[in-house]
């Protein structure tokens, strides 16, 4: 901006006074966490206390307990339990809380069957529509879970790795696919967290499977994906089957 001419503001004339507006009570403190961004924290803290077995499964929900571990009001509780409840991590019980859900491993036997018939779907869906910059996008994911599995960093791989899987399935350009398939896994994260954490050795052969899967579609080889993907959950429901007492 070019400087302003000395002639446009003499000194006789008054400097323009600036009146502030009044500050509304609490302006100086800071602002408040917004609704959305405070119910997405919450259901993430709460999905993550059953995920890692802190909240075990048939534990009973305490609205006052869970208030004052989570720092959080009842409001934004109830609405994290509902999509809780929805994803089949948790039950409502009328007029009784909510408690952890217990899954039988014949529970778990059925869920795998069917995830894992998606998951095939999905990797051969994928192979004909995913873009070269999305199959780079999932190679760098990959290397950033790689390298978490190398310090045995789980909280972090096990998120890494579901992306990966998240991010396969969206893909396949299937939006039925990618819902089904959402909804299914979130039942199953508590016993695919808790298998890698009992199994190292199947957590070293499952970080293996991944790099055979990710190479496969990086080929664009449709049923070979489809193999790797049914393979890589079986055996880690195979894995939960033998462990099944401990998880």
């Amino acid at each position: 901006m070019g400087s302003r001419s000395s002639s446009s503001l003499t000194p006789t004339e008054p400097l323009p006074q600036v009146i502030p507006f009044p500050s509304e009570p609490g302006a100086d403190r800071a602002p408040k966490q917004r609704p959305q961004t405070l119910h997405h924290g919450v259901l993430s803290a709460l999905r993550d206390l059953i995920v890692r077995s802190e909240l075990l499964p048939g534990t009973r929900l305490t609205e006052a307990v869970l208030c004052e571990r989570l720092k959080v009001s009842r409001t934004p509780l109830r609405e994290a339990l509902k999509v809780l409840s929805h994803e089949g991590l948790v039950e409502i019980l009328p007029n009784r809380g909510a408690r952890v859900v217990s899954l039988a491993l014949e529970d778990v036997r059925h869920l795998f069957e069917v995830i894992a018939g998606l998951e095939a779907l999905a990797g051969r869906l994928a192979c004909q529509r995913i873009t070269d910059a999305e199959i780079c996008d999932l190679k760098s994911i990959h290397f950033q879970m790689q390298a978490s599995f190398i310090r045995r960093d789980l909280p972090q791989y096990f998120q890494l790795n579901q992306t990966i899987h998240k991010r396969l399935v969206a893909a396949a350009g299937n939006p039925v696919l990618a819902a089904t398939h959402e909804n299914l896994n979130a039942r199953l994260l508590r016993a695919r967290y808790l298998a890698s954490q009992t199994d190292q050795e199947r957590w070293a052969a499952a970080m293996r499977e991944h790099e055979l899967i990710i190479d496969a579609l990086n080929r664009r080889a449709p049923e070979e994906l489809a193999d790797l993907l049914r393979e890589h959950l079986w055996h880690k429901y195979e894995t939960i089957k033998t462990h099944f007492d401990r998880l």
